[in-house]
């Protein structure tokens, strides 16, 4: 499935960009017509952490958009340069404002025609008190018997979600 063209011009040379099939079986990809650089339009990754405490899961109501208002664990984009376990830390602190470490990998998850590759950790908590950070609009621990199932923002919450409860209980 061809991606939508964001970028027109070549970064090198300034020539038009044109979608094109350079091997068989690989996707169409952006080539310049002037020097014949190829374009790669790369995922971007997110980190995120499940957090359990008090016997629940922390999640955050997402109060920015895509998603404004549905439940997410917290988590965001990996800065270039960053390392992924140390995101999740920092989103985790930004978002929920608990100081975390990481324990396990939960799971890596990607979606056809999606750019967002969600990496996602199991975290200790480690300090701090349970507050919405300035992109959420509310933070809570949930029981595992009383997630938010219909409330959720993303498939990737779901499922890390779905696959923590499998591997780890609580």
């Amino acid at each position: 499935m061809a991606q939508p063209v964001e970028f027109r011009f070549c970064h090198r040379c300034g020539a038009a960009l044109l979608l094109r099939r350079l091997k068989p079986g690989e996707p169409e990809r952006l080539a310049c017509v002037g020097c014949g650089s190829i374009f790669f339009l790369d995922p971007k990754l997110a980190a995120g952490t499940i957090c359990p405490l008090d016997g629940g899961i922390v999640l955050v109501r997402r109060g920015i958009e895509p998603a404004y208002g549905k439940w997410v664990i917290p988590g965001g984009y990996v800065d270039r340069g960053e390392a992924v376990a140390a995101a999740a830390i920092r989103e985790t602190l930004e978002e929920a404002s608990l100081e975390v470490a990481i324990r396990d990998l939960v799971n890596v998850y990607s979606y056809p025609g999606n750019p967002v590759v969600v990496v996602v950790y199991l975290a200790q908590v480690l300090g701090g008190q349970l507050r919405a950070g300035d992109e959420a609009l509310e933070a809570r621990v949930f029981p595992p018997t009383a997630l938010p199932w219909e409330e959720l923002a993303f498939p990737s919450t779901g499922e890390a979600l779905r696959d923590y409860l499998r591997r780890f209980g609580t």
